[in-house]
């Protein structure tokens, strides 16, 4: 393999390691202001649109066979 395309694969790994974590972290940040009961509020509205982008993203890696595990499914239905 070539080294730039060494340095391709691993910003696609780096990238795919940020999505994830940026989606575990959204949902964190989600989950306490679920349990606060600020569903309706803009923070919480601006994280579930966040977290909508990263599942689409994530989804996108599964569909082109490049991460090993199903992109994850969303349970929220608020807004």
């Amino acid at each position: 393999m070539r080294t730039d395309d060494q340095a391709r694969l691993a910003a696609f790994e780096k990238m795919l390691a940020d999505v994830q974590a940026n989606y575990a972290e959204l949902n964190a940040r989600m989950d306490k202001l679920r349990a606060e009961k600020k569903e309706k509020t803009a923070t919480f509205r601006q994280y579930w649109s966040n977290k909508m982008t990263c599942q689409y993203m994530l989804s996108m890696y599964q569909q082109y066979g490049l991460m090993e595990q199903p992109a994850p499914e969303s349970r929220d239905k608020t807004v």
